[in-house]
């Protein structure tokens, strides 16, 4: 008999880390950029926190071929994904989340007047992002970001 060791839900393992209280690290608020850290790393994955002042937000990006899921802890925020082409927004009030696959391109903004917060967990652990930019219905690559050198 073998034993086959399931993944686990990464939308799952972020609603484990969506308590603060519980976190190695202090949540900060940085008005001069969003925060974030590294909560976890396990063989399979690794956890990260955000903070998200109003306006603070990513540019449009992938996660390096990485799966994922992330879940809004306070606040809300709202994320696009290019549909066609054009961006279509979605708003993720606190205790909601989602997961996505390892060709997800997207970009999280916080449009509303309070701070957000949100866990983010990556199966594997990110070695790179692209950033894009969407051109004439098109994406384009602004930029290649590595792991320990944009972060």
């Amino acid at each position: 008999m073998t034993h086959h060791r399931s993944e686990p839900d990464l939308l799952a393992v972020a609603a484990r880390w969506a308590d603060p209280a519980g976190w190695p690290v202090t949540l900060r608020f940085d008005p001069a950029e969003r925060w974030y850290a590294r909560l976890a790393v396990a063989d399979d994955h690794e956890v990260w926190a955000l903070s998200w002042l109003p306006g603070q937000g990513t540019d449009l990006h992938d996660h390096g071929g990485s799966a994922g899921a992330f879940r809004v802890v306070d606040g809300a925020l709202t994320e696009e994904t290019v549909t066609g082409d054009r961006l279509r927004p979605r708003l993720l009030p606190a205790g909601t989340g989602r997961r996505f696959g390892p060709r997800h391109v997207h970009q999280v903004t916080n449009r509303g007047e309070q701070p957000g917060v949100s866990v983010h967990v990556y199966r594997p652990a990110l070695v790179r992002m692209t950033r894009y930019h969407l051109l004439d219905g098109r994406l384009r690559v602004a930029e290649v970001a590595e792991a320990g050198r944009s972060w």
